[in-house]
């Protein structure tokens, strides 16, 4: 869920002293042994009848930008702010999730906000990190470079605004930070994992050493989990600064990240294409769309409404490879005429991906992702199974997105289409950009390709070497320790099926669902082995085998027979895209605590041929969102198996008179049951295989006795 910031709590980094004794030390008093912080749920309430007071007017016109060493307060001044505004501004500006946008739109001046950001971030530049310098008190505040009357005239507006319960924002409450902090300390690894975020080394490894118990092994029957902030309070060593330290990871958790999940098929209104129709509404400054299928003309609409207002829109299309070549009435002369730059790229553009808002311009930016694998179609939304995850406020993956976006425009082909467009020159992300933000991990197929430029067609991608995205998922299937579930619409590369087989054969539980255009009969894979050990028998080097290696195979049946626990989505005895109502979902669930989602298919032409993306989410981040991805593959996998649809249909082939259709109601089916259903259909309608069935599949929906 959402939440707004409330803030009459202690706030982050506050030193009482400096708020109450402004000529009294500067930081906090060292830790005490078995302190107690203090109860949990107490608050400072604001301070009644205390008026903002006017302090600046004398100082400086409060709209121009304060000089660089501009000074708000006097101290005898101090006592004229009530505590509830000083810790709503605090708390404001240490929250990793406030940017200097933030800041510029409850009116600080630009100068301001970016110092305010970059003196909270400390030298990384990154917020989050170990190196932060959270202000203690507003006189800290007051001397930041171009902070001055101005500023902080803006800042205790919105601090009164905020206790006066005018102003809202995103909001992170104690009973969401409590849950996240006890989450995330009852998964941690070991004491490093909580010194890692501030927490002193005496109260981490005492934490640690409660939590599992006398025989001192995490994940044991004896481990004793923490269920409150009260538990890990009462712990020896624990203290304000190991409490603030945890309160900050819980704020960070609850406010400076947030991911859902929307899956299809559902009720357009209620679909993924609602919420970037809302999204698109709601962007201010840049919306960046790299985009297979954009049918939709609802969404399309909205990305040309959000232009028309003043947003800066991209678009990197799959559809304009195509419409280049006659732009009159397509989707990309649509965008065009708008005056929306669209281009194309010299592969497969399969990514489902847009940024709004994101870190074009401004590395400190973090905006949000619209990510998974619906297209934006009505197919998309409302018959096929699809994944969409919109994530917020996470750094690394934003700038991970840009970085792919703009390296993908910066080698792309335009759409001469409306020539007075003037074309967005975007900003290169540097690798150690994204390598140094916190956040989620991304993984891109054009790390496995070159670029250059053709005198002939221009801008040019290539394979080259490497087989990044299948790389990953071999390595979070190898490291899985009790479960993988995987919904992909295809089966087709060995390296992951490998890796599938090996981890059932340690003893992990894996169940796979695939589309039912993945179902192979023994005789055709027979057949497909056979060319394969042919062209294995004529390898004559390592590289050949390689190459054999690397040629798609529908790898189900062999799934099948090696015991994998193995479902399709069977919807039709001869698969017809007019028709196909797909398990278009691209995830893997790693032990229940790790999804790999986003555009890419297990197939080789995936992996060198199209521009793909998954990004790699953890429960100990996002747990609502993995779990939402478990419960979502446990209902899939159950598909029409508890009504008995699958014997009533069987039935009704095997002894029936009538006509019987051969698009049916999904089921999720084993291999097995589809070959005995496809058996008693051919039986039972010989026509089914004639050429005239064949050739117009979407044509023969029902068999006719």
């Amino acid at each position: 869920m959402r939440h707004r910031l409330e803030f009459t709590r202690f706030p982050l980094g506050v030193d009482m002293n400096r708020l109450t004794n402004p000529s009294g030390p500067a930081a906090p008093s060292p830790n005490r042994d078995f302190p107690t912080m203090f109860s949990w749920g107490s608050r400072f309430g604001p301070s009644a009848g205390i008026a903002l007071s006017v302090l600046f007017a004398a100082c400086a016109d409060v709209g121009s930008p304060d000089a660089i060493d501009a000074q708000a307060f006097a101290y005898g001044e101090l006592g004229n702010v009530a505590d509830c505004q000083a810790f709503a501004v605090l708390d404001l500006l240490n929250a990793s999730g406030t940017d200097a946008d933030t800041l510029k739109g409850i009116g600080v001046h630009s100068r301001a906000a970016s110092n305010l950001v970059a003196a909270r971030n400390g030298a990384d530049g990154v917020a989050g990190t170990d190196d932060d310098a959270l202000f203690g008190d507003l006189f800290a505040v007051d001397d930041v470079p171009y902070v001055g009357p101005s500023a902080m005239d803006a800042l205790l507006a919105f601090g009164l605004g905020a206790c006066e319960g005018t102003v809202e924002l995103p909001q992170a409450d104690d009973t969401c930070i409590e849950a996240e902090v006890v989450a995330w300390v009852n998964a941690a690894a070991d004491a490093e994992v909580l010194k890692a975020e501030g927490v002193h080394t005496r109260a981490a490894n005492a934490v640690i050493t409660a939590r599992n118990g006398t025989d001192a092994l995490f994940g044991t029957d004896d481990d004793e989990l923490f269920t409150s902030l009260a538990d890990i309070d009462d712990v020896p060593y624990v203290g304000p600064s190991a409490m603030v330290a945890l309160e900050a990871v819980g704020q960070a958790r609850c406010i400076g990240g947030f991911a859902e999940s929307v899956f299809s098929p559902r009720p357009y209104h209620d679909s993924h294409l609602t919420r970037v129709g809302e999204l698109l509404a709601n962007a201010s400054g840049t919306v960046d769309i790299a985009m297979y299928s954009m049918s939709d003309s609802a969404t399309r609409q909205a990305v040309i409404a959000a232009h028309r207002r003043g947003v800066s829109v991209r678009i990197l299309f799959h559809g304009a490879a195509e419409d280049r070549k006659a732009p009159a009435g397509t989707k990309s002369a649509e965008f065009e005429s708008a005056g929306i730059e669209v281009r194309w790229v010299n592969k497969v553009m399969h990514h489902k991906f847009a940024l709004v808002d994101g870190p074009r311009n401004d590395f400190e930016r973090t905006g949000t992702l619209i990510s998974g694998s619906g297209n934006w179609s009505h197919g998309a939304a409302t018959r096929f199974d699809e994944n969409t995850a919109i994530v917020t406020g996470d750094h690394k993956l934003s700038l991970a997105y840009q970085q792919e976006f703009e390296r993908l425009w910066a080698h792309s082909r335009p759409v001469v289409w409306n020539e007075d467009i003037v074309p967005v020159v975007g900003t290169e992300v540097p690798d150690e950009v994204v390598a140094a933000a916190p956040g989620t991990e991304a993984y891109f197929t054009s790390d496995n390709m070159r670029t250059y430029f053709s005198s002939r067609y221009g801008e040019t991608w290539s394979k080259d070497e490497g087989r990044v995205v299948a790389d990953k998922l071999v390595e979070l299937i190898d490291g899985a320790e009790h479960s993988v579930r995987l919904a992909h619409g295809h089966m087709r590369f060995r390296p992951v099926v490998a890796a599938l087989l090996a981890a059932k054969d340690r003893g992990v539980d894996v169940r796979v669902y695939l589309d039912g255009q993945e179902y192979t009969s023994h005789w055709t894979w027979d057949d497909q082995l056979a060319d394969y050990n042919d062209c294995l028998a004529a390898a004559v080097d390592a590289d050949d085998v390689q190459d054999c290696n690397d040629e798609g195979m529908h790898f189900g049946t062999l799934l099948a027979e090696s015991g994998v626990n193995l479902r399709y989505k069977y919807y039709a005895y001869r698969w017809d895209y007019s028709y196909a109502d797909q398990m278009h979902h691209k995830y893997v669930i790693v032990d229940e605590d790790t999804v790999a989602t986003g555009s890419y298919n297990l197939s080789p032409n995936a992996e060198w041929d199209t521009m793909e993306n998954i990004a790699v989410f953890r429960a100990e981040t996002y747990p609502e969102l993995v779990q939402s991805y478990v419960d979502n593959f446990d209902a899939i996998f159950d598909t029409e198996r508890a009504n008995g649809t699958y014997a009533e249909f069987l039935d009704e082939v095997r002894t029936g008179t009538g006509d019987f259709p051969i698009v049916f109601t999904p089921m999720a089916l084993s291999w097995d049951e589809v070959y005995t259903l496809k058996s008693a259909i051919l039986d039972a309608c010989p026509d089914v295989n004639s050429a005239e069935y064949r050739e117009n599949a979407g044509s023969h929906r029902w068999c006719n006795r």
